[in-house]
């Protein structure tokens, strides 16, 4: 942001410090003001036309904005993609623990990438590769929704999960 003489427009809109607008004057003018209330001059739109200009403490603003900019980062979650093995002749009471590990994941807000890499004779029939998919899903309905559905890419077979958006 351009402050005090670093405004080199020829005429700028200029606000006083509570948000009235004094009009239109030339960028010297505008900084004699700011001078004479002991505040700075700073230029808060340069596209518009004229340019506006707002009377204020310059220090004092760019310390709240750093210090927004920090509470936002600091509430701001990071979705990680967390990632699940599965074999296509994967029994039942492991699809449930795998399923278990999932259901943590995505009520922890993680996004899921569910996975199975087929071996040998598993490349001739992706389909009970697919049906294993299917099941898990089933078991994750209530918490998940599929972003991704299950592709065959290569010699593996993944889907993608997200949490259900609760309204």
């Amino acid at each position: 942001m351009l402050i005090n003489g670093q405004i080199r427009e020829r005429e700028v809109r200029v606000l006083d410090s509570d948000g009235t607008q004094l009009g239109i004057m030339s960028s010297h003018e505008a900084n004699a003001l700011a001078e004479q209330k002991e505040l700075d001059l700073v230029l808060i739109s340069p596209t518009a036309k004229p340019p506006v200009c707002k009377i204020m403490n310059y220090g004092k603003f760019k310390y709240e904005t750093i210090k927004k900019e920090k509470e936002n980062r600091k509430n701001q979650k990071v979705v990680e993609l967390k990632e699940v093995w599965l074999s296509a002749t994967i029994d039942v009471g492991d699809l449930n623990t795998k399923a278990k590990q999932a259901h943590k994941f995505l009520t922890n807000g993680d996004r899921v990438r569910v996975s199975i890499r087929l071996r040998g004779r598993q490349m001739a029939r992706p389909e009970l590769a697919m049906k294993v998919m299917d099941d898990f899903f089933d078991i994750l309905k209530e918490v998940a929704q599929i972003e991704k559905r299950p592709l065959l890419e290569g010699k593996s077979i993944a889907m993608t999960l997200a949490p259900v958006v609760k309204k």
